[in-house]
């Protein structure tokens, strides 16, 4: 029997972490728990405080049942719980005990009472007592005797109040919780919202058993994320649920999963004076949010005051990002279709599926007289940054990658990742390009800027405007050459934060990379030859939101996985030619579109 347990709990407590016992900010109360796979332990991982067993007394024995039908003559009060947590206690696997057992007598309450405070007298060890006040004390519930009865009790035995009646002359001392049945206040069924008459009845009630400084719990109660947030929020004491890991797992991570912003960007609003003018196509600016999906656009959309200087663009389509080899594309693969307008496999950087060098843009539009730049926030080295300079089959080989940038018809660079490029400084040099030490206007004709030697940092973590500041440089520089130019400006860890399933991360990356959309909308509007791009090389963490505040500015994030999706993402466009990427179509058409267009200027 020790074997049965203890095995469940190593594996159970190995993938679900630490138990309850390490939060103190929800606690989830285990219904039913009797008819998990593996009683208690399941309830236990999941850091249940509260753990419900259903008892019947059959010829003198305590049945871990419902109903009489469905009892086990192997299931019992001691088989499932007593023993295990005995067991746990002597072995250490259970440090404290912090939890509770409510047992719900579904026979007779006298004589099954009985019966349990016989039973109870082989667990004396692990019992609450004044001599052990870390104890494990039981709750009655279900049949219970007269609450002026309850003091006739032993110490390590409390009761479950079920009344709306609350009075100060009731036996608080042996109450151990207040419950109701659901149904008493609400008929929400979990899904939306509940209404608010029904949510002021609920939370009447929370806040009336608080005042006599007791936990309150409901049972029939919803059972979803969303019900488990609104009694979490509510300040219900035992979150009632029948699946204590997955609620666990998602109470835990609410604080991750929320995110309120605090920081606003004034929002550009577009002119549309220059916006789908069929005029010829000087400059080119393609903006991609790694991993920006549409749940990410409208995450900072909910955060900036339901509005941002993207969604003021008029043309939008959709992409589809799949790569040669695979459904789910890469960024190396995704980068590489809008770069050479092939489809390749992923880890590879402007090369074909073969491995053959692929020409990119700004290998191609350096025969049609532009200048071309990158900018990321990213390593130069990254995959998206990579795939406009190098022709590599795997994105890893940062050396070899490095090795392009000499060789590239790029005549601005900024981004991270210096040290990567240390062995290539001197043949950089010799190509033509100024080492800047900062983001200031030189006369040089190629300038490259190494922005920091290895990542660079977030945005919450002190990156400041360093995007922001390197577009206007950018913007200036090509200005002052007074070239026809394409632009490549990267904001990278909107897929960081989709790996790590950061609502933070994902929310204030996207609010930058919005700020700089902004200063390009405007410098779309002075200058009408431009043509403004805007998308994804594909969506990261399958993200979804599930509530939000338009008030407070603050949004949920759920995630699906903490990988690349297969799903399609967004791209708008402004100023010369946007209504050309209306519709929907493979990433690689981004390629050809901008040639189409370039060779129309160049025609004229």
């Amino acid at each position: 029997m020790r074997i049965f347990f203890f095995i469940p709990v190593l594996l159970l407590l190995t993938v679900f972490g630490a138990s309850a016992q390490d939060s103190a900010q929800f606690q989830i109360h285990s219904h039913n728990d009797y008819l998990q796979k593996v009683p208690f332990w399941t309830a236990y991982s999941a850091g249940a405080a509260s753990i419900e067993v259903d008892v019947i007394l059959k010829d003198g024995k305590l049945m871990a049942a419902h109903e009489p039908e469905s009892i086990d003559p192997k299931k019992t009060i001691e088989s499932l719980y007593l023993d295990p947590i005995t067991e746990g206690v002597k072995s250490g696997v259970i440090p404290t005990v912090d939890f509770h057992l409510l047992v719900d007598l579904k026979t007779e309450a006298y004589s099954t009472l009985k019966v349990l405070e016989e039973s109870m007298k082989n667990y004396s060890d692990v019992l609450y007592s004044i001599d052990n006040p870390g104890g494990l004390k039981l709750i009655v519930s279900g049949n219970r005797p007269k609450p002026e009865e309850y003091g006739n009790y032993p110490n390590w035995m409390l009761f479950d109040y079920q009344s709306l009646e609350l009075t100060e002359d009731l036996p608080w001392d042996k109450i151990g919780m207040v419950s109701l049945s659901f149904s008493r206040f609400s008929v929400w069924n979990g899904k939306g919202r509940m209404v608010e008459s029904e949510r002021k009845k609920v939370q009447d009630f929370i806040d009336l058993v608080h005042g006599f400084d007791r936990p309150v719990r409901f049972w029939g109660s919803p059972d979803s994320k969303s019900a488990w947030k609104a009694f979490y929020e509510m300040g219900e004491d035992y979150i009632n649920t029948d699946h204590p890991i997955d609620a666990a797992e998602y109470l835990s991570k609410l604080g991750e999963n929320i995110y309120q912003n605090t920081s606003k960007h004034e929002v550009y609003r577009p002119k549309f004076e220059v916006d789908g003018a069929e005029v010829p196509v000087k400059n080119v600016i393609l903006m991609i949010g790694d991993g920006n999906g549409l749940a990410q656009i409208a995450s900072a959309l909910v955060a900036n005051d339901n509005q941002l200087s993207l969604t003021q663009l008029k043309n939008m389509g959709l992409v589809k990002t799949q790569a040669a080899d695979d459904f789910t594309t890469d960024s190396a693969a995704g980068a590489t279709a809008f770069a050479t307008g092939e489809k390749t496999n992923n880890r590879a950087l402007g090369v074909d599926t073969e491995g053959r060098p692929l020409s990119n843009l700004p290998d191609i539009l350096d025969e049609y007289g532009f200048s071309s730049g990158i900018i990321t926030t990213d390593q130069l080295t990254g995959a998206t940054p990579a795939a406009f300079y190098a022709h590599h089959p795997e994105r890893d080989d940062s050396d070899q990658i490095a090795a392009y940038l000499p060789e590239s018809k790029l005549d601005l660079f900024i981004g991270g990742g210096g040290d990567k490029f240390i062995s290539q400084k001197e043949r950089l040099k010799s190509a033509g390009f100024v080492l800047s030490e900062n983001l200031e206007i030189t006369e040089a004709g190629r300038i490259g800027y190494f922005a920091a030697p290895k990542s660079l940092p977030k945005k919450l973590d002190g990156r400041g405007d360093y995007l922001l500041n390197s577009t206007a440089f950018a913007l200036d520089f090509f200005d002052k050459k007074g070239m026809p130019f394409f632009l490549m400006v990267e904001a990278a860890n909107i897929d960081s934060g989709g790996h790590s399933n950061s609502t933070s991360m994902i929310v204030s990356e996207m609010l930058d990379f919005d700020e700089v959309i902004g200063s390009v909308i405007r410098y779309v509007d002075a200058n009408p030859n431009t043509l403004l791009i805007i998308t994804a090389d594909h969506e990261t963490g399958g993200v979804s939101i599930p509530q939000g505040d338009l008030a407070s500015s603050t949004v949920e994030l759920g995630y699906h996985s903490d990988d690349h999706t297969g799903i399609m993402v967004p791209v708008f466009a402004y100023g010369a030619h946007s209504g050309d990427f209306r519709g929907v179509y493979e990433n690689s058409a981004i390629f050809h579109k901008i040639m189409k267009l370039v060779k129309e200027y160049h025609r004229k």
